[in-house]
């Protein structure tokens, strides 16, 4: 393609349809038919000059166009409670449900790591040395010491704030980095794995693993939960970078980041639910049974959740994706 040429030869139709999107809701009929015609033109244009000439300055200004015309064309679009409702009872879980693949082997290996570093502490004095003194650790592992206060120092509703905000963050950023080959979802997933993992084995030193179990399952099963499915996801997110399969790496990648960061708002939710149960259940006077059926009642709720819904909403076709219409134009792929 001579790139000259071409531009010299549809100039004239770029900067009209540039005239009509500047005259906005004054078009009559025929001049919004002929919008839509030069959008339509527009959009081959752009994809012909991408696939056989790239320009960036003739690139950008189409795009531009191209992008300002499509808003015109197709209306902007407002959210609506249906959009909430679809997005609760497909969307997420349906993402969830896909990913299930990544983050189910991630949860196995991430606990069964968990429980060898707990072991190896709480079995190793050695290692309990490297980690504090003497006389600390016993501060922090005896009845009403540090692990045991930690979840009452603060007021309940604060803390619950506080924990919920942590946890979205870790999730969030787990998902986002994961464009990034997978190497910070990995080291944010042992930093959490690493710090159960050091509790476990300081409380096993000390003979209370059963108090510490009784502080950490009420609300960790949900709260781990959502860390493993935005871990898992993001290394998924990553592996799409590498292998992105039959799809272009450019599709692949918005698909699977959409998703990604649809599901982000999902686990802020889900980690809601936990900073709730771990600012209220886990610091109560209630039994230790009773905490942990509280705990283990979420955690078969949402697996339940993602399950039925996210199982029927990926057989009907569902992704996990924004709905087609709230997509950015895609350029057609030249063969």
């Amino acid at each position: 393609m001579d790139l000259d040429v071409f531009a010299t030869a549809h100039r004239a139709e770029w900067d009209r349809l540039e005239m009509l999107l500047k005259m906005g809701r004054r078009l009559t009929g025929s001049e919004a038919d002929e919008l839509v015609e030069l959008y339509q033109r527009a959009a081959t244009h752009l994809s012909l000059i991408h696939s056989q000439a790239p320009d960036p300055r003739i690139e950008g200004r189409l795009t531009q166009l191209v992008a300002r015309a499509r808003s015109t064309v197709t209306g902007t679009r407002k959210a609506s409670w249906q959009d909430v409702t679809r997005f609760l009872t497909a969307g997420f879980p349906a993402a969830v449900y896909r990913s299930r693949h990544w983050w189910v082997p991630t949860a196995v290996l991430s606990t069964l790591l968990a429980a060898v570093i707990g072991w190896w502490i709480g079995t190793h004095p050695e290692i309990q040395a490297t980690i504090g003194a003497p006389d600390d650790l016993r501060e922090l592992t005896k009845p009403g010491g540090g692990y045991e206060t930690y979840y009452s120092s603060h007021p309940a509703a604060s803390f619950a704030a506080q924990v919920w905000t942590n946890n979205a963050q870790a999730a969030a950023m787990c998902l986002v980095l994961g464009a990034f080959f997978c190497l910070p979802v990995i080291w944010i997933l042992f930093t959490n794995v690493l710090n159960v993992g050091v509790g476990m084995g300081l409380m096993w030193s000390a003979g209370r693993l059963d108090t510490f179990l009784g502080l950490i399952l009420p609300h960790g099963l949900l709260e781990l939960t959502a860390v493993f499915v935005a871990a898992g996801t993001g290394l998924k997110l990553g592996w799409t970078l590498i292998d992105p399969g039959s799809r272009s790496r450019r599709d692949a990648l918005a698909e699977e980041g959409r998703a990604a960061l649809g599901m982000a708002l999902g686990l802020a939710l889900v980690l809601f639910v936990s900073g709730l149960i771990e600012g209220f259940v886990t610091p109560s006077g209630l039994p230790t049974w009773a905490r942990i059926t509280i705990g283990v009642a979420a955690e078969l709720a949402f697996l339940l959740y993602v399950r039925v819904l996210g199982g029927r909403a990926v057989r009907a076709g569902d992704t996990g994706d924004v709905a087609v219409a709230q997509r950015g134009a895609t350029l057609p792929t030249a063969a």
